[in-house]
């Protein structure tokens, strides 16, 4: 069995803080309370993080059929998270049946950045794979990539983006004031984010904001899975 707590601290990365384990304590406010920022239309203009904050709810809430199908939309956008927390459900059986050779191909596209937590993950499915399985997961693996891979995701939320940077362009003072927007990180740090840069282009350019997921994800300072026990270690720089 996976070390759940571990995977949901994972994906506890969004742009609004939401508890996903007890490892990353709640913020003090919940920036979704906030009606400038929901006005502001951040959340319409990102439908990934949208999405994933939507499934979270469900699946806190014990409604696991729509926590799946919510994980499903946020992937649609190339939500590493969210297509993790698919393949989890799969594995586990949770909101559907246990379909572990689709849960690998659902794992596997989480990892296709190469994000070391989601490669910890894959691999880990895979050796606990019979060869059925795995001839399965293939071949599954191929549909899933067609729909849901970045080479058709990317382009998907990169054209919501540009839309909605076009929408809130011209609207740079006054509305945002000094709200704070708390993101958790891989391993449940707090990270606070100035309301004034909303419009900081790392979250409406499509390149930088690709770039922006990569340096929370790539190398998270998490633990390793083992069964039964996790060991934290060291951040290491990309490249290292």
């Amino acid at each position: 069995m996976f070390p759940q707590l571990l995977l949901r601290a994972l994906l506890a990365s969004s742009l609004f803080a939401l508890a996903f384990t007890a490892v990353a304590a709640p913020p003090a406010e919940d920036p979704l309370d906030d009606p400038v920022m929901l006005s502001a239309g951040f959340l319409a203009g990102h439908p990934d993080l949208n999405y994933r904050i939507e499934g979270q709810k469900a699946l806190d809430d014990g409604r696991l059929e729509d926590a799946l199908a919510y994980f499903r939309r946020a992937s649609l956008y190339a939500d590493k998270a969210s297509q993790a927390m698919v393949g989890e459900m799969l594995w586990k059986g949770r909101g559907t049946g246990v379909d572990r050779a689709l849960a690998y191909a659902w794992m596997d596209l989480a990892a296709e950045r190469g994000y070391r937590g989601f490669l910890r993950f894959r691999e880990q499915y895979w050796e606990q794979l019979d060869e059925a399985e795995r001839e399965r997961a293939v071949v599954e693996g191929q549909a899933i990539y067609a729909r849901y891979g970045d080479a058709v995701a990317q382009p998907r939320i990169a054209a919501v983006l540009r839309r909605a940077r076009s929408r809130v362009t011209g609207s740079r003072t006054g509305f945002v004031g000094s709200l704070k927007i708390i993101t958790t990180g891989p391993a449940g740090e707090s990270i606070s984010i100035d309301g004034s840069k909303f419009h900081d282009e790392r979250y409406w350019d499509p390149k930088q904001y690709a770039a922006w997921q990569d340096s929370i994800w790539m190398n998270p300072r998490v633990g390793t899975v083992n069964v039964g026990e996790t060991e934290v270690l060291p951040r290491q720089e990309p490249g290292s």
